[in-house]
């Protein structure tokens, strides 16, 4: 095959022909391209006939050499004649006219005030959508208690493992490193008081109360959460959840009572294996100033009660419930597309972090309010 010609002729009639002859190919239309478009733009007002009976060869670049001069905004048409039916039916799948319009526009920008109600009134759907949710999954699980058998057991231990066992590694060491930080920060200012075994006292109580719970609840919906939306919602984007509905099974019942069981087992051990590390680590830096670790024992226990034990521990339950709960609905709320899968999961975390602040701050104040 010949490469790529072009001849600008005359036509009787007074129009401009354009003869495209050869191979139009990537790498023979570039040498034809610009002289036929000066030629088209020169004359705006001539009717152009591009002539393809000479054509050998077009791939996608000679169609997009046609498109081209075809698009040109002139007072006259560029029409395409005798060209090849196989390669005719690639030109007829592009409308020339269309490309001179942006087919994806930028929304309109709208007034903050509406952009403002907008944004509150999606905040108000997605809490009534939480509140029903939250209704199904309590039903659906006090269901499953009340009739154990119907617990897909088997299940619930290997999500036990994935929530509990596999996640031991870095709950220990956030939480180890969490009590050397806080002893170390502690410590150097109480130092001027010679008053560092102290920081036993801080760090047993913020530990056992606060720190150890909320460390592993922040764990657990960065890790735990974002993998029950990503698992969900790829079963989603996979058609697999309207599989369920279609054999008559519950996707609540069948996916997220046992997740929110696991959840729920796993997260008080996790809670109190990362108080225990808090507080060891808080021990291994007060060596460092003199303190040894049976006194900063002794310390510990002196300060710590049984009811700062339980005002911190019961908090765990309701952050694994919350937590657990929330990535399943993210899973279920999965759209179609791409990046759907990675933005349930984006939107699991940080509802899920919302969620601990929210908690947290609650028990805070009931806390306060009984003296505990």
């Amino acid at each position: 095959m010949s490469d790529a010609a072009l001849d600008v002729r005359d036509a009787p009639d007074g129009a401009l022909v354009l003869v495209l002859a050869g191979r139009l190919a990537a790498d023979t239309v570039p040498n034809v391209w610009r002289t036929a478009l000066r030629a088209v733009r020169e004359q705006p007002a001539r009717r152009v006939t591009v002539d393809a009976a000479k054509v050998e060869y077009c791939d996608s670049a000679g169609i997009a050499l046609l498109v081209d001069l075809m698009r040109q905004p002139r007072q006259a048409p560029v029409d395409v004649a005798n060209l090849n039916p196989s390669y005719q039916a690639l030109l007829r799948q592009f409308d020339p006219q269309t490309l001179d319009h942006d087919l994806d526009p930028e929304p309109p920008r709208r007034p903050a005030l509406e952009e403002i109600g907008r944004a509150v009134a999606t905040a108000l759907r997605d809490l009534r959508t939480q509140i029903e949710f939250l209704g199904h999954a309590t039903s659906a699980f006090v269901s499953a208690v009340r009739h154990p058998s119907t617990i897909r057991w088997r299940d619930v231990w290997l999500v036990c493992e994935r929530v509990g066992a596999d996640a031991m590694p870095i709950v220990a060491l956030m939480a180890f490193l969490l009590g050397v930080i806080l002893a170390f920060q502690s410590a150097v200012p109480m130092k001027r008081y010679g008053a560092e075994v102290f920081v036993a006292d801080l760090i047993g109580l913020g530990m056992v109360r606060e720190l150890g719970t909320l460390i592993t609840a922040i764990l657990l919906a960065g890790r735990t959460g974002a993998a029950f939306a990503a698992e969900i919602g790829t079963m989603r984007v996979n058609q697999e959840i309207d599989a369920l509905t279609t054999m008559g099974l519950d996707p609540v019942r069948f996916l997220v009572t046992t997740r929110v069981m696991a959840a729920l087992l796993m997260t008080p051990l996790l809670s109190l294996f990362a108080t225990l590390v808090g507080i060891m680590g808080g021990a291994f830096t007060m060596l460092s100033f003199g303190i040894p670790f049976v006194t900063f024992v002794k310390e510990v226990e002196g300060i710590v009660t049984f009811q700062d034990f339980m005002a911190g521990w019961v908090k765990s339950f309701v952050f694994a419930a919350a937590i657990a709960a929330i990535g399943c609905l993210r899973g279920l709320q999965t759209a179609a597309g791409a990046s759907a899968v990675g933005d349930s999961a984006t939107r699991a975390v940080v509802s899920g972090l919302v969620l601990i602040v929210l908690i947290d701050g609650v028990f805070a104040v009931i806390y306060f309010f009984l003296d505990i």
